[in-house]
């Protein structure tokens, strides 16, 4: 973070106040951005690797969240997509500027289900349902005039016709295992608190808060 602004007075997040879900901080944390004014809260970078540990990193949007995690939706046979599928894990921050926040999340991704990539897909303006069917993502093309060109061919297949969801195409849930909160402070000495998932008997789920140095 930048220097200039260690000495702004910031929140302080302490443990003893913190909720024992960190759903609940995360939501907070969020409407508290929507409110600030913050632009597209909802982007946050995500890292992937290769069945071989190769990483790579780009920004999603993310379009849900809730108990069981974050959604975000692509093409399943984008770059993301082909590593999420020979290595079922993922890494997300948000980073958010305004309030001097970042929030990570760690855990395993399963695809969304047939029904809620429908629901999303279906909300979409439909030039962007279109660029879906009409985009191969993450695959080579020639020039900006060929993706051009798929794009107006695809306007005239599906002229007067309903845009269903293509089959490459959906949403995947991180479900987090581990969620990190930093809420930067004056003198870099900012507050980190960590939420691990437990697996308790039953089924059922806890989670361990601590607190990092910064």
């Amino acid at each position: 973070m930048n220097e200039e602004r260690t000495e702004r007075a910031a929140p302080e997040l302490r443990k003893s106040r913190s909720p024992g879900n960190p759903t609940v901080l995360f939501d907070e944390w969020f409407r508290e951005e929507e409110e600030a004014g913050t632009e597209a809260p909802e982007a946050a970078t995500m890292a992937t690797a290769s069945k071989e540990g190769v990483p790579s990193a780009r920004v999603v949007l993310v379009k849900r969240r809730d108990e069981r995690g974050v959604v975000f939706f692509t093409n399943y046979e984008s770059r993301k997509g082909r590593e999420l599928e020979e290595n079922p894990r993922a890494a997300i921050v948000f980073h958010w500027r305004r309030l001097e926040r970042q929030v990570r999340i760690e855990g395993s991704v399963v695809r969304a289900s047939a029904e809620e990539s429908d629901e999303y897909f279906d909300s979409r303006p439909r030039d962007s349902r279109l660029g879906a069917w009409a985009s191969k993502q993450s695959r080579r093309i020639s020039n900006r005039a060929f993706l051009e060109r798929k794009f107006e061919e695809t306007k005239r297949r599906f002229e007067g016709r309903e845009l269903t969801r293509p089959p490459y195409w959906g949403g995947y849930r991180i479900e987090p295992e581990r969620y990190e909160f930093w809420q930067g402070r004056p003198h870099r000495l900012h507050d980190r608190l960590v939420y691990t998932r437990r697996e308790e008997s039953g089924g059922k789920a806890s989670w361990l808060v601590e607190r990092l140095s910064p």
